[in-house]
């Protein structure tokens, strides 16, 4: 056998193909961290390359012949001196056994365990996750699998072992079939690392809830009880000055971060950029040269435990960006930072420019301007996965603040130059913002000794508050039902409202100009409908972040005493604003599609097929410039007559009649669609399109059992008067859609008699589209 030396020693038997670990340290803690070293490729199943999974502190325990490796639970803890009462409490709670190792050879306190099948069981639950994703039933098959000798290593604070594992099995999904050669074996790399932990010399930093810092939270049982048994620590990089008194000092450590060697340039030197920017916010903090980048060593592995990583990963379609990390859940102490870039958000960022601007007018193909774009979108973009993995959480309000912070979602700013063509130069801001400052200072400031900790982050905090900065992430932002006016994912400026007035002016503008120029000459003319989708779906975000307004409530992560608004219902002015803006959405004005562009774009040429980048469509092979109509109706009212939505409308009239109830905003919706004056030729198949969805949406909204009996009761109400208003017309429509209006009458008495057997009749999917760049879902922050 091969004898390999380092922090847990391994032997190599060539002729069986064995991995022995010789063990020397019982009841010790280390980590076992597991991730993927080569994925699949798939971002629908999401294994990719790269891929951190779990992460455990454990210890070897020896037990007669047995060898167990045993899991701590840090989530229930006792801090105190009393180990009685730090026994009572790791008694009380469930540990985990991950895995039995049979003692082969015992040599006083040492002994030698066969790690084989450890190293090539599906740590990372491959398996399962095809199995979830229906891609079919598939297990690991010990014949196509093997110890991957060539990234298993071994160094002083830990040790790498690498395993190509093949599960086999019967596909059932078109994804696995897309990615791989044989979809019957899928072979991956799956990869363990043995990592010494940390030394005791890191202090925790409190958990603020106003700070945009990531936290652990755990139960310490010791503390007394008249304070929180849930204690939080800031998650955070080990960071420490030479002199911490002085005013700019170097870093003892410099937090160092390792971007990919197969990233290809211009990209690379983008994301070089962009991740260095967080250099400024550490100067601001007192640092010299205290963040730096580098490329990765081309003898490195990215899965390392001593390189923060940020890689370059290739999907079969676009896909989620997303910063992951190690984290030490005794102090919340970040061990690991690693980004996962998606390597064909790029290619989206381009197509927008490019409906954006017709750049290939006059058969030009400059598109430097469409690649700049695109560069500097990438660079935000590395700043901001980056910043997951130093610690930051999203900050879905800072477009407020003049886009202050790289951890929003930025929609690009598009504007209307004065010679009235499209300005692309201030898409996406360049260099670190006001609020990223904030946060490094408070994850990282290294106050003087002697200084009261608790007191100078008030002053961090409060001082930012001061500033007029705004911090609202995820769980605030995300749902459809949201309620807060600020916090928006991919909006631009400091009031929803204007914006999506201003973004319709600009898509109205590129509409009137798209054609073939989108396109390069000798491009097939059916690629134009590619071009064609992120521009006609150019409002879909700033829709969303104006309707929050609707039914909104102002708030802040606030703290008794602190001064910021705890809760505001947005006024009865903006609310009917708002609603106003967006009605505009359902327009046939603003939904029919030029006559030119449809003239222009033709079914897929030969060899090409639709794909579930363009619109879903109910002709088969031409364009549907219905359907798509229908499509962008149906996202607006999802997220305008969302249960939620609806029940604060109720709530928020009872107590406050100057804004609109849900029966106000309805029947705004009725009178700027069903009310409206009929339109003609296509923008009156539309209007009729239209109409349809918003009626679906209100039979649904009175059958929703997640919304509350009024919300209920209001919606059916509504389709009642619909029904009756449109029995009492001797003719809706003219005489050629006669038909239609018995169709409608008929459903909607149906509905009414007998509403259990309503079938809801879904609207043409929406193509992909969040986030900007990238696939559904969100920016996954991994923090493991």
């Amino acid at each position: 056998m091969v004898a390999h030396d380092g922090y847990v020693p391994f032997y190599w038997d060539e002729e069986s193909g064995k991995l022995y670990i010789e063990i020397t340290r019982f009841d010790q803690e280390f980590f076992y961290v597991s991730g993927l070293s080569s994925g699949i490729g798939s971002n629908d199943i999401g294994l990719d390359r790269g891929q951190l999974g779990g992460q455990h502190v454990v210890r070897f325990e020896r037990i007669g012949p047995k060898i167990l490796m045993r899991e701590t639970n840090y989530r229930y803890r006792a801090i105190s001196d009393n180990a009685a009462e730090r026994k009572a409490v790791k008694e009380a709670f469930a540990e985990s056994v991950l895995w039995g190792f049979k003692v082969e050879i015992a040599e006083d306190d040492r002994v030698l365990v066969d790690a084989t099948e450890f190293l090539m069981r599906d740590a990372h639950n491959v398996a399962g996750r095809l199995k979830r994703s229906d891609q079919g039933t598939f297990k690991a098959d010990s014949s196509r699998s093997a110890i991957s000798l060539a990234r298993t290593k071994n160094f002083d604070n830990n040790t790498e072992f690498d395993a190509v594992l093949t599960f086999t099995g019967e596909p059932s999904g078109a994804w696995i079939r897309s990615v791989t050669p044989d979809a019957t074996a899928v072979t991956v790399h799956q990869h363990h690392s043995f990592i010494e932990l940390p030394d005791d010399n890191y202090t925790p930093r409190k958990f603020d809830p106003r700070s945009g810092v990531f936290g652990i939270s755990f139960y310490d049982y010791a503390t007394p009880i008249n304070q929180p048994l849930v204690k939080r620590y800031a998650n955070r990089h080990r960071l420490e000055k030479k002199d911490p008194s002085a005013k700019i000092s170097e870093s003892v450590d410099p937090i160092i971060y390792y971007l990919d060697p197969g990233t290809p340039e211009p990209i690379r030197s983008a994301l070089l950029d962009g991740a260095r920017w967080w250099n400024q916010a550490f100067e601001a903090a007192g640092y010299r040269d205290a963040f730096q980048v580098k490329i990765l060593p081309e003898d490195a592995d990215p899965l390392d435990i001593n390189y923060n990583v940020i890689q370059w990963v290739h999907r079969s379609t676009r896909g989620w960006s997303y910063g992951a990390s190690v984290d030490d859940p005794r102090t919340g102490e970040i061990i690991k930072g690693h980004v996962t870039l998606g390597s064909l958000r790029v290619r989206q960022d381009l197509m927008i420019a490019q409906a954006l601007t017709a750049p290939f007018k006059d058969g030009d193909s400059d598109t430097s301007a469409l690649q700049e774009l695109a560069l500097a979108r990438l660079r935000q973009l590395a700043a901001h996965e980056v910043g997951h993995t130093i610690g930051f959480a999203h900050n879905f309000a800072s477009s407020v603040n003049n886009r202050a912070s790289v951890m929003d979602y930025p929609h690009p700013l598009i504007q209307l130059g004065n010679d009235g063509e499209v300005d692309l130069s201030e898409a996406y801001d360049v260099g670190i913002g006001d609020w990223d400052k904030v946060t490094v200072a408070y994850a990282y400031q290294d106050f003087p000794e002697g200084t009261n900790e608790d007191e100078a982050l008030e002053e961090i905090v409060t001082g930012a508050l001061d500033q007029g900065l705004r911090f609202i992430s995820d769980t605030d932002a995300r749902p459809f039902g949201g309620a807060h006016p600020l916090a928006h994912l991919w909006d631009s400026g400091a009031n929803a409202t204007d914006e999506l007035v201003r973004v319709l002016e600009i898509r109205e503008h590129a509409l009137r100009q798209f054609g073939e120029d989108n396109i390069p000459v000798g491009t097939p003319m059916s690629t134009l409908e590619d071009v064609l989708v992120p521009l006609y779906l150019f409002h879909r975000y700033q829709t969303e972040a104006t309707i929050k307004l609707i039914g909104g409530v102002d708030y802040s992560y606030a703290l008794r005493g602190d001064g910021q608004t705890v809760t505001e219902i947005v006024s009865g002015e903006e609310q009917k604003a708002a609603l106003e803006a967006v009605l505009t959405t359902l327009l046939p004005a603003t939904l029919t599609l030029p006559a030119h562009i449809i003239e222009s774009i033709p079914p897929r040429a030969f060899g090409e097929s639709r794909h579930r980048e363009v619109f879903d469509i109910h002709t088969a092979l031409t364009l549907d410039p219905v359907a798509m109509a229908e499509t962008a109706a149906d996202m607006t009212l999802e997220v305008l007559l969302h249960p939620a939505r609806a029940s604060r409308l109720i709530e928020q009239h009872a107590r406050l009649n100057t804004v609109p109830g849900l029966e106000q905003v309805i029947n705004t919706i009725l009178e700027a669609t069903w009310n409206a004056s009929k339109s003609d030729g296509l923008k009156g198949e539309i209007q009729y399109a239209v109409n349809e969805r918003v009626l679906e949406h209100l039979m649904r909204l009175s059958l929703k059992k997640n919304a509350s009996q009024a919300v209920r009761d209001t919606a059916h109400a509504s389709v009642q008067k619909l029904h009756a208003r449109i029995s009492a017309r001797n003719e809706i429509w003219n005489p050629n859609r006669s038909r239609r209006s018995l169709s409608i009458e008929s459903r909607l008495q149906q509905f009414l008699t007998n509403p259990r057997d309503f079938e809801p009749r879904n609207a043409p999917d929406l193509p992909p589209g969040s986030p900007i760049g990238t696939d559904q879902e969100f920016c996954s922050v991994q923090s493991l």
